[in-house]
Formats: structure tokens, sequence, C-alpha cells
């Protein structure tokens, strides 16, 4: 069974995007995976297809409705649907490779993309939305969030990467940035490839490569020394 991704969001138009090209579009067009884009306004119920509505309490912007969103993720997900239930949001927990990992090894998912101010703090209870940020910063909505994530969890799926090693031996999967990575030519403007690479001792590599990880990590993210 292949993995299902539902996309609830105002601009369908939007996906699949990139994830129609290279590894996650191969898959896509194989069958590794699958995609929906549900426009949320098909389930507003007046005439001009109304999904937001003013701030309780006054402020500036708009609030997406409770009522529109939760007939588009019932129609979309219904009791029983086992696939988890996320809301792209900048309050969300940060998205971490840990957890990429356990979306990638389960049925698929159903994203919410967000605009405007958010969403009705009524519907992510009453549907049980776990927010999820990609970053510290604020884009126009969800969209370009649900793309990260997507293409983040379908390069893990089995049989998308062509080696499967490359998905065990990158930056976050041991706690620590990767290591630099070196190719022909030998030398690159005065600059040789570290002598340990081509000696040929896979130990001194592997030991070379572990130390070179650290360090970017303790220079760069020192805050993922503790986890590794």
């Amino acid at each position: 069974m292949s993995f299902a991704a539902s996309v609830l969001t105002l601009y369908p138009e939007m996906f699949p995007g990139a994830l129609g090209l290279s590894l996650a579009g191969r898959a896509l067009g194989g069958g590794t995976w699958s995609l929906e884009a549900v426009q949320i306004r098909d389930f507003a119920t007046d005439r001009h297809r109304t999904v937001d509505d003013t701030p309780a309490g006054g402020g500036a912007g708009m609030v997406m409705r409770a009522d529109v969103l939760a007939r588009a993720i019932d129609s979309t997900a219904p009791q029983g649907d086992p696939r988890p239930r996320l809301l792209m949001s900048p309050r969300g927990r940060p998205l971490a490779q840990a957890r990429v990992r356990e979306l990638a090894s389960g049925p698929g998912v159903v994203v919410v993309c967000g605009r405007f101010e958010g969403v009705d703090q009524r519907l992510i209870e009453a549907r049980d939305l776990e927010e999820v940020s990609i970053g510290d910063y604020i884009l126009s909505g969800g969209e370009p969030a649900a793309l990260v994530l997507l293409d983040a969890i379908v390069r893990l799926l089995p049989g998308v990467m062509g080696n499967e090693q490359s998905g065990e031996e990158e930056s976050f999967e041991h706690g620590l940035l990767e290591h630099p990575h070196y190719t022909r030519p030998q030398e690159f403007e005065g600059q040789p490839i570290p002598e340990v690479l081509v000696s040929g001792n896979h130990a001194k590599i592997a030991a070379w490569r572990r130390g070179q990880a650290e360090r970017l990590t303790r220079e760069r993210r020192p805050d993922l020394l503790g986890k590794a």
C-alpha cells in the first residue's frame, strides 16, 4: 500500500509543484506515494465561498473558520482514517528528522495549510491537529511548508533513494551535522582532497568523518551536541 498524502489548501494548484520532479516526482508517477490536493473553499456554504472571518476580540487580519475546515477534514479523512493530521504553523513544534522518519513509516499524512492570521483554536483541538513548524520565520501560508515536509518524508520511503545508505549518513540522523564531501578532480584550485579520504583505510576514514561532523556541529549547531 502506497503512502497517501492529502493536503487541504486554498491553492491546490501549488501541488505537486516541486514534488512532481526528481526523486519525489518519479516516486509519485510510479505509485510509491499519492498526493491529493483538496480545495478548502469547496466546503464553504455561502455563495462567496467564505473560509475566514474577523478575529474574536479584535485585531488585524482574518482567521480561518472552524466549521469550514472541519467539513474539509472530515470529508478528506473520515473517522477511522489512521493518518496523522498536521497543521503547518510557525508556532508548531520544530520539524526534526526523527519525526520525519516516523511519518515516513506510516500510512500517510493529512496536512492542513493555514492562511491569514491562523486557524480557529477550536478546530485544532476538535480535530486533534499536530502543529508543525519548519523554522522560526513567517511564510504567506502553509503551502511552502507542506512541500518541504512532504519532500523530507517522500525521500525516505522505501525505494525512492537509489542507495538506502544515503538516508542514514546525513545531517541530523545521528544528532550531528554531516561531514564535508569531496570528489574528482583530485586537486581543485590548488586544494587537494584530504589525504585520508584516498588512503583506502576505512577505519581512518570513518574516524575522520566523525571528527569533522563533530567539529562542524560544535561550530554551527552546538545545541545538537547533547543529542549526539
